[in-house]
């Protein structure tokens, strides 16, 4: 069944902004608001979306208009999607799989510091279609999945044991079965080849990995999991109907 209409609200609501940068990327932020012309992301500063508190995260008005809502209803006016397909589409960008049984997933413990971060990083990826991290991919065969929410790409990714201090890197989020944000593998890159960085471990987690995973598809009828990202990306590759998780 699919996650009720209110909690997947709350959950885009968690990554105000990161839905902001995917679905209305003509806007900017300022101060705790996310400013663009409107849902169909047009360029402006009409519409406005309130990225962190006082007040409620995700809540967005069109001063023009007066429309209003929360992020799952700007999702569905701007991919002209009905709720049930715009729950699937939310469902898609947090990276979550299918919800069975009844539908319930348990409460999410409050995250320690280190999740914190996860989250902070998370939040100021992009997409990664075009970037550095879409090559990457490309080049080792790998073609994007259409559902590449779990994905991103941070052009000054920190790492504290670099001269430079930052690197490009690919991010995917690590959560659990029930799409709880657990923390992010990070990927650093090369700009220069297109491959991993000629780093000592390349490769590195923030967060929480034990017991978690990161999830590519939102269909539970088939699930093959693997260990490495780029292992189960190019088996996602070649059979683009089934889900996968990195573990």
């Amino acid at each position: 069944m699919a996650i009720p209409a209110s909690e997947m609200a709350q959950r885009l609501a968690r990554e105000a902004e990161a839905v902001c940068r995917y679905y209305l990327p003509n806007g900017r932020r300022h101060g705790r608001y996310w400013c663009v012309g409107d849902v169909l992301n047009s360029p402006g500063r009409s519409l406005y979306v309130r990225l962190t508190g006082p007040g409620t995260a995700g809540k967005w008005t069109d001063a023009a208009t007066g429309d209003h809502g929360d992020l799952l209803d700007l999702i569905a006016a701007n991919r002209a999607l009905s709720l049930r397909e715009a729950i699937a589409e939310a469902q898609h960008f947090l990276g979550l799989p299918r919800m069975i049984g009844d539908g319930r997933s348990p409460k999410s413990p409050a995250p320690p510091a280190s999740n914190k971060a996860a989250q902070r990083l998370w939040s100021m990826g992009e997409p990664i279609e075009g970037t550095l991290a879409g090559r990457y991919l490309a080049k080792r065969g790998i073609a994007l999945p259409r559902s590449s929410y779990a994905l991103r790409y941070h052009a000054d990714c920190f790492r504290r044991d670099l001269p430079a201090k930052k690197r490009a890197a690919l991010l995917a989020k690590i959560c659990a079965h029930d799409g709880t944000f657990q923390g992010v593998h990070r990927t650093w890159l090369d700009s220069a080849t297109a491959e991993k960085a000629p780093i000592d471990v390349p490769r590195k987690t923030m967060g929480r990995l034990r017991g978690y995973g990161v999830w590519i598809g939102a269909s539970m009828d088939l699930l093959a999991a693997g260990e490495g990202l780029e292992t189960v990306l190019s088996l996602r590759a070649a059979m683009p109907t089934i889900s996968v998780v990195a573990e």
